[in-house]
């Protein structure tokens, strides 16, 4: 505890001290890591999800997409390329009672995106079928095996890659080489960090502020019991 300070008080401080660490870690540059995306039954359109894949429960003939990328955050996060849809996906997959099937797209990203000189496998794409209420992750898991996972449930590798490393940030900014192919990138590399993922696969900026308000939390309850005593 501080000296001179309340529990309340010195929880609060804590708080704050949590905060300016996070934002120190975020400093400039990228994360490499594993976005994922939420797409139209049709194809087409990808968008970044709003829910880790472990907390997400995709109805039957949902589209999801996983992206190996640099970003610096969801808003310059790398899309899947190409036009994923349910029905290329899950064509030959006969529909099943009580399971549901969902079309998973698995982009390992481009040369740029690599780390230490990795090549990326090729992009695919698969039908998981699953049961009812099964996550996004389960889905994944009943078609790319095996996954890594981090002490904080991020989601370090689909398939085995890539085989070390788990959203490490990267000097520099920019965007990598996106969904132009394998070339050099225009600026540079962008992803998602280790610290961020009790939210079960969001991007390093919200598993940060989850944190920090998770600190604030403890610091507020810690002030009212404080109060109470006295």
């Amino acid at each position: 505890m501080l000296l001179g300070t309340s529990p309340g008080t010195a929880a609060a401080q804590g708080a704050a001290h949590t905060a300016q660490g996070a934002a120190h870690t975020t400093g400039p540059g990228s994360y490499r890591y594993w976005a994922f995306w939420e797409g139209e039954q049709s194809g087409g359109a990808w968008s970044y999800a709003t829910k880790g894949p472990s907390v997400l429960r995709p109805e039957d003939g949902a589209v999801l997409g996983f992206r190996f990328a640099l970003s610096e955050d969801s808003k310059d996060a790398s899309k899947p390329r190409g036009d994923a849809s349910f029905d290329a996906a899950c064509a030959r997959t006969e529909a099943q009672k009580d399971r549901k099937r969902i079309a998973i797209s698995i982009d390992f990203g481009t040369a740029a995106d690599a780390s230490g000189g990795d090549t990326p496998p090729k992009a695919r794409t698969a039908c998981a079928q699953v049961a009812e209420d099964a996550s996004a992750a389960e889905a994944l898991a009943d078609v790319a095996k095996p996954l890594r996972y981090n002490s904080d449930a991020l989601l370090c590798a689909i398939d085995g890659y890539p085989d070390r490393g788990c959203g490490e940030q990267v000097s520099g900014s920019g965007k990598s080489g996106s969904d132009k192919g394998d070339g050099p990138s225009k600026d540079a590399p962008s992803g998602e960090d280790g610290a961020d993922q009790g939210d079960g696969g969001l991007g390093p900026v919200t598993g940060i502020a989850a944190a920090v308000a998770a600190f604030a939390v403890l610091a507020f309850a810690a002030v009212r019991q404080t109060r109470r005593r006295r």
